[in-house]
């Protein structure tokens, strides 16, 4: 797939925000595992499956990084949420997944090789207590840094050794055709080559899926292109109950679902992107699903009403599910 000129527009943007992702080989500061594990998890069950959130850190997104945005509205948005204007903080989420004694990890956060902020994964795998090895497969929602990095060290060696890495099919084509990457500003040039290099990696156990396709036991995939070309969520259902992880569809929950129209600069096309939001908040609002997401507040576990011409986030209840 090549990059239209609306996607240079938004991959402008990402080569603004590599500054934001980071490329410091810093090692994050690491909260003590034991002390994890005497506060538990909040993890959610879904029928037989057990959801647990794990934090890999966050990322400071400027308001220039917002399009669209109103400077003066957003600063209000801010205010009804209770948060200074300006800057925000996101976090970056993952989801294991607990089924039938099979161990699935959503998306691998950013690894330590991006500064001190992110990297933190693992610290919340062993407070799960899981450890790699134990891995059966892992979803990747789109091949973003922050989603995909995380499955390597920062020696370039694979840190889930025996699990199979699942992603999608559109997203795999786009960053390795070769002519985006030689269109691509500088900036955003390390985006393809960190998404070509955790694939060849887990060349050998690498499955690649398309559309709405059942992944792997309960879990099924939903396309929601514009964030990235291949941009996907899953849908978890079991025993009557489910989940929609949208992946990447709200990344700045106090502004984007009041005003669903306004993107990130990650985004390689806006519009669709957009699109895409709008049409995702819809269904989960009328559906009353149960959603979570890889940049909602941690741990990202709510439902979306409708207020007035947007919506609203509504976190729910977490339990210590094991």
């Amino acid at each position: 797939m090549a990059l239209s000129r609306r996607s240079l527009i938004g991959a402008s943007g990402l080569a603004s925000t590599a500054a934001i992702l980071g490329a410091s080989g810093s090692t994050p500061v690491r909260a003590s595992p034991a002390g994890l594990r005497g506060y538990g998890l909040p993890s959610r069950r879904i029928g037989s499956l057990t959801i647990t959130p794990l934090l890999d850190g966050y990322i400071d997104v400027p308001l220039d990084q917002v399009l669209g945005a109103d400077p003066e509205d957003a600063a209000n948005l801010a205010a009804v949420a209770f948060q200074a204007p300006g800057q925000r903080r996101i976090p970056v989420n993952a989801y294991l997944v607990r089924f039938g004694g099979r161990l699935v990890l959503i998306d691998t956060g950013a690894s330590s090789g991006m500064g001190t902020t992110l990297g933190r994964l693992p610290v919340g795998l062993e407070a799960a207590g899981v450890t790699p090895d134990q891995v059966d497969a892992v979803l990747i929602t789109h091949m973003h840094p922050d989603h995909i990095n995380g499955a390597l060290t920062p020696e370039g060696r694979a840190v889930f050794p025996n699990a199979e890495l699942i992603v999608p099919d559109t997203d795999y084509v786009f960053w390795h055709d070769d002519a985006n990457l030689n269109r691509a500003p500088e900036g955003m040039k390390p985006f393809f080559l960190g998404a070509r290099k955790v694939a060849e990696v887990y060349a050998n156990r690498l499955r690649r899926f398309s559309g709405e396709s059942d992944i792997i036991g309960a879990i099924r995939s939903v396309p929601l292109p514009g964030h990235t070309p291949g941009h996907a969520g899953f849908i978890l259902e079991s025993e009557g109950e489910g989940l929609f992880i949208w992946a990447d569809v709200v990344h700045i929950a106090a502004y984007q679902l009041a005003r669903p129209e306004w993107g990130l600069a990650f985004d390689t096309d806006p519009h669709m992107a957009a699109a895409t939001r709008r049409r995702t908040l819809e269904r989960a609002s009328g559906d009353r699903m149960l959603v979570a997401g890889m940049h909602l507040p941690f741990p990202g576990f709510g439902h979306v009403a409708r207020e007035g011409a947007g919506y609203r986030f509504v976190p729910t209840e977490w339990d210590y599910a094991s």
